[in-house]
């Protein structure tokens, strides 16, 4: 029964007016699919700029409009009036080794685009929450000693690994200002490692570093291990992290929307740690590749060793539960994986020569 009513938390948008930014991106479209699997009425707009993803993600229905272009951006921002009910500000400039490169990148497609936002929504009248995507990795303590579940209550550090963590955090400081300043329905949505279905190695334009194309580790590894290569582990695979299924970061959200208090922040985590050895391992196994590891050195930058999130919280205030476990969820990918090769090879060699120089 609980699994159910879960499962169904998308038909209590049924008629509503839903504002997506980013919503062309791995997890903004498995969001709008979710959404128009199970509801009626619902008109949803997306404001892309395609930098980190592909139109093709963009569902093809009539409930649908598209808009190409940052939020940031005020032609775009005087084309939102009131008559949302919600919004997912899912827009972000992926990840740390790009905002690493190229900060100030980071900080036009990161804390502008949500300081823009906010500004224009702080006047609506008919929202009932703007979900915000956070980031773990910003409040996770930085340690390769044994793991303790990060809580929503845990203390910001000064010393961050990447403008991208930086950023995010400075977008949960808007957050609650604009709640507290102007009764921004705002609810902040704290991800883990979010994977599954939809997330195209390549997708979007290129952005400096090679990072454009291996970005997370599962669809990375997964890729790799299908075409037979050895997996790459930094620092021996020491670190660890908590993986979160796409649908189940879906219905977090959707949870958040109707649920979360307003001002407040919840962990939209598994609860589980894996290495990120351990991780290598299961992909091996399930791919059949026997071509093993290839060991490599500490990434000079990252300092978030072992981490993973309480999930406490979001199980007491949302009813929020994470249904999918690691080895069915990655089972899932490797089979999408291996069905959209193509897809995923056209966006990895439009970016080649420029990998290679990297």
């Amino acid at each position: 029964m609980k699994n159910k009513k879960q499962n169904n938390l998308a038909v209590n948008f049924s008629g509503s007016k839903i504002l997506i930014t980013g919503g062309a991106g791995f997890i903004g479209s498995n969001l709008i699919k979710m959404l128009l699997a199970a509801t009626e009425n619902i008109s949803i707009t997306i404001v892309d700029n395609l930098l980190s993803a592909e139109k093709i993600n963009v569902p093809q229905n009539k409930s649908v409009n598209f808009i190409e272009g940052s939020i940031a951006d005020d032609k775009i921002l005087r084309q939102l009036d009131d008559r949302y009910d919600y919004v997912f500000h899912l827009a972000t400039f992926h990840g740390n080794q790009n905002s690493i490169f190229d900060p100030l990148a980071d900080h036009d497609n990161n804390t502008l685009t949500t300081l823009k936002l906010y500004e224009r929504l702080k006047n609506f009248k008919k929202l009932k929450k703007v979900v915000y995507a956070s980031a773990g990795c910003s409040v996770a303590k930085k340690t390769y000693g044994p793991a303790s579940a990060t809580h929503e209550d845990a203390p910001v550090e000064i010393n961050q690994d990447s403008p991208y963590s930086i950023s995010k955090i400075i977008g949960e400081f808007y957050s609650t200002y604009y709640f507290k300043q102007h009764s921004l329905p705002t609810v902040r949505a704290r991800f883990q490692n979010v994977y599954g279905l939809g997330e195209i190695l390549g997708a979007g334009k290129w952005r400096g570093t090679a990072a454009t194309v291996w970005r997370n580790v599962i669809p990375t590894f997964i890729y790799k291990a299908l075409k037979g290569e050895p997996l790459p582990l930094q620092n021996h695979g020491r670190a660890s992290r908590d993986f979160i299924y796409v649908n189940d970061i879906c219905r977090g959200l959707l949870a958040c929307a109707l649920k979360g208090k307003h001002g407040d922040v919840y962990n939209l985590a598994s609860g589980h740690e894996t290495t990120i050895r351990q991780l290598a391992i299961l992909i091996n196994q399930i791919t059949g590749n026997t071509a093993g590891f290839e060991l490599l050195p500490k990434r000079s930058w990252d300092h978030s060793g072992r981490r993973f999130g309480s999930t406490t919280k979001a199980k007491q205030e949302l009813d929020f539960v994470a249904q999918i476990r690691l080895p069915a969820g990655l089972k899932l990918t490797v089979d999408w994986t291996k069905n959209s090769l193509k897809l995923i090879e056209s966006n990895i060699n439009k970016h080649q020569k420029k990998i290679g120089n990297k």
